[in-house]
């Protein structure tokens, strides 16, 4: 992005938030309104779920090939959620942010904690439901978890919700409104840009 011949540098946006709040929907709906961005690829060890493409959704790979890439040091981050592995191969990120391009990538809370340590740079957005209630419904809407896992996920999700102040920033995923999530986080990318230029 570049304005009055002011260079701005690159930002690495960290999305994260509580699981089912809809970072997937946000990010896919994204990129078919073909917002400027690099879209991250995240590598994890659950199983594909149906509709979704590997290298475009995530990158599926064993446990072994996962452990690999750990102790190679090629993830930015990496964290077990759930029992799965899930980690940010670091090589994409860097290519992207040389060549000048904004990076968006989508992790957990464990995983924004993790990259805000080492890029204190990187921007961070959380993600947040209207309410738990809603929270709740969408989980047991997409019905991908076992009554047990959901109500793991729940738990987990209002302590998430506890790390609001580590974050810079929130946006509201409304229900049936990922058009508006999407333009607080356009409205919140622009107004950063500006920050750090002035």
């Amino acid at each position: 992005m570049q304005d009055a011949g002011y260079s701005i540098t690159p930002l690495l946006i960290v999305i994260s938030g509580p699981s089912g709040v809809g970072k997937d929907a946000l990010l896919s709906r994204m990129k078919e309104m073909d917002h400027p961005f690099f879209y991250a690829v995240t590598a994890t060890t659950r199983p594909q779920r149906p509709g979704e493409t590997d290298g475009v959704d995530y990158h599926f790979v064993t446990e072994a090939k996962f452990t690999d890439m750990i102790e190679r040091g090629e993830l930015l981050e990496w964290a077990n959620v759930y029992g799965n592995l899930y980690g940010i191969p670091k090589k994409p990120v860097q290519q992207a942010l040389t060549q000048g391009k904004d990076v968006i990538v989508r992790v957990d809370v464990q995983g924004a904690a993790t990259i805000k340590r080492i890029m204190p740079e990187a921007l961070l957005i959380f993600l947040s439901p209207p309410s738990m209630e809603e929270l709740e419904r969408r989980l047991r809407e997409r019905k991908t978890e076992a009554t047990a896992d959901l109500e793991l996920r729940l738990k987990t999700a209002q302590r998430e919700m506890e790390t609001l102040p580590l974050f810079d920033y929130v946006a509201v995923s409304q229900k049936d409104g990922v058009d508006l999530a999407i333009s607080q986080v356009q409205a919140i990318v622009t107004a950063e840009k500006w920050r750090r230029l002035n």
